[in-house]
């Protein structure tokens, strides 16, 4: 899931980011409004995360261009004041859901998780193939009933390749879709992943190489 952080709040923001990279998503990290939207004209993330209250441009000015643009992403709006009013009126402009400040990371995390299954088609609970079974709310992935350790970026791998259905997903998908910005697109990383993955995963193999088209399972 690749997720956007729009908070002019420097260490609100990198905290936030730190916390969703570990729960193995993709996160990006703007600092006001108009950098904002020019990342986003960029990317296409599956949730902003928006500080209703930026400098520059304002967070509702965002929010209503995102909507503009009609595409599937959801917005999560944060905001200081936690008043009745001011969450329907954040609900009004187009945000797909609204939390006000201060709030648990833990709680931020449901949100997004929830926000991000919206923003994709409409997926089973529980994700399978053959004797493979991943669960995206619990975070756990078992095969042939043995629990997998899979750290966060391998375990964000396989569930988006296990939503592809079958699809052949090109490296650099998977490198804008699971990984972000801080990543080096000239860099082994993605295969490196689907190697550790692999080996995690054990015999028979369950992800294939598809030569000059990418990784399907």
């Amino acid at each position: 899931m690749r997720v956007l952080v729009v908070e002019d709040q420097v260490e609100l923001a990198d905290s936030v980011a730190r916390v969703l990279r570990r729960e193995g998503m993709a996160v990006d990290v703007s600092y006001d409004g108009r950098d904002a939207l020019d990342r986003a004209s960029l990317l296409d993330y599956d949730v902003v995360v928006l500080d209703r209250d930026l400098p520059g441009v304002h967070g509702d000015e965002v929010c209503a261009a995102l909507m503009a643009e009609g595409r599937h992403t959801r917005v999560l709006m944060l905001t200081a004041s936690g008043t009745i009013a001011d969450r329907v009126e954040g609900l009004s402009l187009g945000a797909d859901d609204y939390l006000p400040k201060p709030f648990a990371f833990a709680e931020l995390v449901a949100r997004i998780r929830a926000l991000g299954r919206r923003a994709q088609p409409a997926l089973p609970p529980i994700l399978t193939h053959d004797d493979l079974r991943v669960d995206p709310a619990q975070r756990t992935a078992f095969r042939a009933g043995e629990r997998l350790a899979l750290s966060p970026k391998e375990f964000a791998l396989l569930e988006y390749l296990l939503t592809a259905r079958g699809r052949v997903v090109p490296a650099e998908e998977l490198l804008e879709r699971v990984w972000d910005e801080a990543a080096d697109p000239f860099t082994t990383t993605v295969k490196a992943t689907i190697n550790r993955l692999r080996s995690k995963l054990g015999a028979p193999p369950v992800i294939e190489t598809v030569p000059r088209g990418g990784y399907r399972i």
